[in-house]
């Protein structure tokens, strides 16, 4: 591996770097610590970081890539409310694993939005990466969906999502973009750590 050409690209990157993809990156990072601490703040600082990063992909022609960040808005609005709104009995949402219904629900979630978004992509866009562009989003729709619902393995799509979109984004020239996702992957690890320990303190405690 060549390291000096990554360091290089890196410094290139942080040099041609806007200062909206900057906002976007720090938003981002601080929604996905939100998340790993079970904090509400994680969807206001997402709800941010998505609607730039809208933008943003939309003039990379990175077109799925922009509607999953239009989707992560409407379910941060719905994960906000479900986090703040839980059952009653309950003073918070749990951590919680799926069930093997569950499981079912979120592997077809993956595979009809993957086909649907690689059909499109292909057909309908310019798009020079509708393989790689359709995983990562298909992928990030079930992350984004688990993490609402306060489920463990959202953080195993994450992980998935994050390992694929930093060579994506690299390639798109979006170089601290890619470097973000790759810190992402160290504090996805984190995250399913503590919320691996969350869901079984509270399955011992119920």
């Amino acid at each position: 591996m060549d390291w000096q050409w990554i360091i290089n690209s890196f410094v290139d990157g942080l040099q041609q770097m806007t200062w909206l993809e900057a906002f976007a990156v720090v938003f981002g990072i601080a929604s996905v610590f939100f998340s790993m601490k079970e904090n509400i703040w994680v969807y206001p600082t997402g709800i941010i970081s998505t609607l730039i990063y809208v933008w943003i992909c939309l003039q990379v022609k990175l077109y799925a890539d922009m509607g999953i960040n239009a989707y992560y808005f409407s379910m941060s609005i719905y994960g906000w409310y479900v986090w703040t709104h839980p059952k009653p009995g309950k003073s918070v949402l749990p951590v919680t694993w799926l069930k093997w219904r569950g499981w079912l629900y979120t592997l077809l979630l993956l595979i009809v939005s993957y086909g649907v978004l690689y059909v499109v992509l292909l057909r309908y866009t310019d798009s020079d990466v509708p393989y790689w562009d359709s995983f990562t989003t298909s992928s990030a729709f079930v992350g984004m969906y688990l993490m609402a619902k306060k489920k463990v393995e959202n953080w195993m799509a994450w992980i998935i999502t994050d390992l694929v979109s930093v060579p994506l984004y690299f390639y798109k020239g979006l170089i601290l973009t890619s470097f973000q996702f790759l810190f992402f992957t160290v504090l996805a690890v984190i995250g399913l750590i503590a919320w691996i320990k969350s869901a079984k303190n509270y399955a011992q405690s119920a």
